[in-house]
């Protein structure tokens, strides 16, 4: 999901800062990266491919050691270390600074809770 037009600065007028975004959940990733489907498609071939998702438990037959704890999520884990917890982006005359093609993306490997998206603004 595209997060680009949720970065807006409401609060009071910002000049020159920089802006952190943090997934703020050890199975989430926020990136930065071009808008294409096939790219995203791209990703989630090739994430499932360095992380399937197997809910086993047995690293014998493709499971993983944290599913013991009860949970399935453990390919969820190495996507999100894959991709990245956080984004940091330079605010330039009030607009975030970022290239033509850029936008700030959210992904969500789990999807079992609700999940939100830390955006911190530092500067003036």
């Amino acid at each position: 999901m595209s997060v680009r037009s949720f970065y807006r600065i409401q609060q009071k007028p910002v000049c020159n800062a920089m802006c952190l975004g943090n997934a703020m959940h050890i199975t989430a990733s926020v990136f930065i990266n071009d808008n294409e489907s096939g790219l995203h498609a791209d990703y989630d071939r090739w994430l499932e491919q360095l992380a399937p998702f197997d809910a086993g438990s047995d690293p014998a037959t493709g499971g993983y050691l944290h599913n013991r704890t009860g949970e399935d999520n453990a390919d969820a884990h190495h996507k999100r270390q894959i991709m990245g917890r956080e984004v940091v982006v330079a605010i330039t005359d009030g607009r975030l600074h970022l290239g033509p093609w850029e936008h700030i993306f959210y992904y969500e490997f789990d999807g079992r809770r609700r999940k939100r998206i830390l955006v911190k603004i530092i500067g003036e």
